[in-house]
């Protein structure tokens, strides 16, 4: 059953007096429980696609289908509910609230999900702890270094246990302990739970990770293999 669909969708942007392409008519489905990376050189549209699946950009034409919802046709609070709900988001610039410390960041998707004190407190512990952070707890990102900062991230987008997970370059300023650490709890999500991931990655150890890969170039999708 496809939980992730895209129908020709395409996305412009004005740059001077130009047209941008960045999506050039991309159609493609995703299964419930696929571990996928996205791969493809810088400007081929990967972290445009992976902000258009995720509602954080709307494409300039075509439709987003998921779990059978076009969520292009929703408005603004709409889109924030359903992203609330149902998508954990990893982003290449953290984007950590600078005030609050890990663990309230991690915590923060939970409060606004209206979820009880006790149990935000033990999750985001839980989260932070399986990340390596244990002794970080009460840092703010500004007494973090970039890679403690993306493990709290990671912790953050995967606090609500959301049905999907995109991830834009989520290894890119990990060491080789971290992204193994990161990637052994991803898999084990996606193994246990069927929690779907997909990819944006340059990083060679998450798409050897990866069930199925796809490659886009100039915004078309020049290759879509599913590994055994």
């Amino acid at each position: 059953m496809n939980v992730i669909e895209t129908k020709n969708i395409s996305k412009f942007y004005k740059q001077a007096d130009q047209d941008v392409i960045a999506l050039n008519n991309v159609s493609i489905a995703f299964e419930k429980g696929e571990f996928t990376a996205i791969v493809g050189p810088s400007g081929s549209g990967k972290t445009t696609f992976l902000n258009s699946i995720g509602g954080l950009d709307s494409p300039t034409s075509g439709k987003v289908m998921i779990e059978d919802k076009n969520i292009t046709t929703l408005n603004s609070n709409q889109l924030i509910d359903f992203r609330l709900n149902n998508i954990g988001f990893v982003f290449q610039s953290y984007n950590l609230i600078p005030v609050l410390t890990a663990k309230e960041n991690v915590e923060f998707i939970m409060l606004m999900q209206g979820l009880p004190k006790s149990y935000r407190s033990k999750r985001s512990v839980e989260l932070l702890n399986s990340v390596g952070l244990s002794d970080q707890l009460n840092r703010r990102p500004n007494q973090l270094s970039g890679g403690q900062q993306q493990r709290v991230a990671v912790a953050r987008a995967l606090a609500s246990k959301p049905k999907f997970v995109l991830a834009d370059e989520p290894t890119a300023n990990l060491d080789s302990y971290a992204t193994t650490n990161l990637l052994d709890i991803m898999s084990k999500l996606n193994n246990k739970e069927k929690m779907t991931f997909i990819f944006s990655t340059h990083d060679q150890r998450v798409i050897d990770r990866a069930n199925r890969i796809i490659t886009l170039e100039d915004g078309k999708i020049l290759s879509d293999d599913k590994i055994k």
